[in-house]
């Protein structure tokens, strides 16, 4: 048996397919565990959620931004971009759209001294910390008022966290943390607008992952989100999005590789565009 983490596929689902043929993957054998952002964007998003839905518990996604808009446009009549209108098309639509909602936000493996996110963990958290706040996002999405948060739940403040938060900041920060973040001050306040290469951003912004003082900073954290992000030096630090959607390739990593010394190993699948950047 073997587990592969597998960066954003944003609807690319031929490419998902042909990735999996490459490391001769069996569902029978195998488990998968996905970064987020399953759809938008890319031509297949609707048989993405359907093929990893009736994986069953052969796959495991957290949630991404990009998921996130599909729940919120979906349950609050808000505005769908033209690739995801086959899901709300489709006669199966409510039952994925139910499935994706109860997806967890973090996944934790003590086996491999790992989590699973999208976007990364804020500095302020320890692991216990984060895994707490995702249980309080997922109480949020799967509970009787998860329409009232979808629709407030965009917005970039607070940008700073406090455990003092309450209420729909509390659950926007947390979101905001787990789905969108990339750059933050060196003190931990989140900034929602830069997003190029590590260099081009304004000072003082770092990535999240070289704050000062990170909490988090004992455990491998796999993640996408970040299609310019390229190769970090930090040996605990795994991201996955190498840019799909826009031409670059859809990577997968082997989780067991994580327990052993050297680099994990990766396998990357270069992809036609789908879309150009902005």
């Amino acid at each position: 048996m073997a587990c592969y983490a597998i960066g954003d596929i944003q609807g690319c689902y031929e490419e998902l397919r042909a990735l999996l043929n490459a490391l001769d993957f069996s569902a029978d054998r195998d488990q998968l565990w996905f970064v987020g952002d399953l759809v938008n964007r890319g031509p297949g998003s609707l048989q993405t959620l359907r093929f990893v839905r009736d994986l069953g518990d052969n796959a495991v996604t957290v949630l991404g931004n990009h998921d996130l808009h599909l729940l919120a446009a979906a349950y609050t009549a808000g505005k769908l971009n033209d690739t995801l209108a086959p899901i709300m098309d489709a006669p199966d639509r409510w039952s994925l759209l139910e499935w994706l909602r109860y997806r967890p936000l973090m996944v934790e493996s003590p086996e491999w001294n790992a989590v699973m996110v999208h976007a990364g963990l804020p500095p302020q958290w320890d692991v216990p910390t984060a895994a707490a706040c995702a249980r309080e996002l997922e109480q949020a999405l799967q509970g009787a008022d998860y329409r009232d948060f979808l629709a407030q739940m965009y917005g970039n403040q607070p940008a700073r966290w406090d455990p003092a938060l309450t209420g729909m900041d509390r659950l926007r920060f947390i979101t905001n943390a787990f789905t969108r973040m990339r750059y933050c001050t060196p003190d931990g306040a989140l900034d929602m607008d830069a997003k190029g290469t590590p260099g081009d951003q304004p000072a003082p912004l770092v990535p999240w992952f070289e704050a000062p003082e990170r909490h988090n900073g004992g455990v491998h954290i796999v993640f996408g989100h970040w299609s310019t992000l390229g190769e970090v030096s930090n040996p605990l630090i795994h991201p996955l999005d190498t840019g799909c959607m826009w031409g670059g390739s859809l990577t997968a990593m082997e989780m067991e590789s994580l327990a052993e010394p050297g680099k994990p190993r990766l396998t990357a699948l270069p992809c036609e565009a789908k879309q150009k950047p902005g």
